[in-house]
């Protein structure tokens, strides 16, 4: 496959056809809102947090941007909570072997999958360390309500008055919550311009809690066939990315025939190609600007023979002809 350069922003295969597309599904984090500054944050404070309290040691490295994007690339962590957990037994493994923990963390994630934290957990444990103790205080996944990790990315994340309205209980943080500096993209403007091809199949397929989701789009969210979207933050564990279903779910109610998937990570890809594969015919549509290193991303995608890949979701009524 030969993906060119169409425009500023938008790479494309011309050999695709987007006339027949009939519905557009979008995932939400990297793609709708720029998390950089909320989600990522929150993932790099609560490791932070949790090794200082379990390994007394003042140096643990941050988790850095490069970090959450190899990880990512696996296929297995888009839950930022998983990426959370994998990233804090993996350095607690490293302290404990006297190891880099820089180096460390990216021979881990050699080892992931698409299985995701399953993956990390079977790779320690082929090690000679022992970490039962931070796996027994993290308590993850378990049951929401009784993982300390849940609970310390939760009130980091919303923050107190927030945290406390949704969960009935008080945050230990004062700190305004993460969310709060989520960047939305979407605008009403380029949704009016979707529906002009689209109409009301406009949905949305996000590893998010529609109230985390309505918190940042506020008004938005209603421009967006929400009884055929999925958040996924309120369903069952098994139904989290790259499991397919959700995407088909959508699909099914949306009633379409050929759908775009706009997404940003290889969950949102393997979960199109699944589509595809049970016969719903699905094309991928990369987003890459909102990552640290757009270049390296756009051409992790072409690798992975993505036929659309562009810089931002405010590109797309050019790349799909509407303007």
């Amino acid at each position: 496959m030969m993906i060119a350069k169409k425009s500023d922003g938008i790479y494309i295969d011309d050999t695709i056809s987007v006339n027949d597309l009939d519905s557009i599904i979008f995932d939400c984090d990297g793609v709708l809102i720029d998390v950089t500054n909320s989600y990522d944050k929150v993932i790099t404070k609560s490791t932070d947090l949790m090794l200082k309290q379990s390994t007394n040691n003042l140096d643990t490295i941050p988790v850095t941007p490069q970090i959450i994007d190899a990880f990512k690339k696996t296929g297995g962590f888009n839950d930022e909570v998983d990426l959370t957990y994998a990233a804090i037994i993996s350095l607690t493994a490293a302290y404990k072997l006297n190891k880099d923990g820089n180096e460390f963390i990216f021979q881990v994630i050699e080892n992931a999958d698409q299985t995701g934290i399953n993956s990390i957990d079977k790779y320690l444990d082929s090690l000679d360390v022992d970490i039962s103790d931070i796996r027994k205080k993290l308590n993850y996944p378990g049951i929401h309500s009784d993982s300390l990790l849940y609970s310390i990315f939760d009130q980091l994340f919303y923050g107190p008055e927030l945290y406390e309205k949704l969960f009935n209980k008080k945050s230990q943080f004062n700190e305004k919550g993460f969310i709060e500096y989520d960047n939305v993209i979407v605008t009403k403007e380029l949704l009016d311009n979707l529906k002009k091809r689209f109409n009301d199949k406009i949905a949305i397929v996000t590893g998010r809690g529609i109230n985390s989701i309505r918190c940042s789009l506020k008004e938005l969210l209603e421009q967006f066939n929400v009884q055929n979207s999925v958040f996924l933050e309120d369903e069952s564990r098994d139904l989290a990315k790259p499991n397919p279903e959700a995407l088909l779910r959508s699909i099914r109610g949306l009633n379409t025939s050929h759908c775009l998937f706009v997404g940003d990570s290889m969950e949102d890809l393997i979960m199109a190609q699944k589509a595809t594969e049970i016969g719903n015919k699905t094309t991928f549509c990369a987003i890459i600007g909102t990552s640290k290193e757009p270049t390296d991303k756009r051409r992790f995608f072409e690798k992975k023979g993505v036929t659309l890949i562009l810089d931002s979701i405010q590109l797309l009524p050019k790349a799909l002809n509407l303007v």
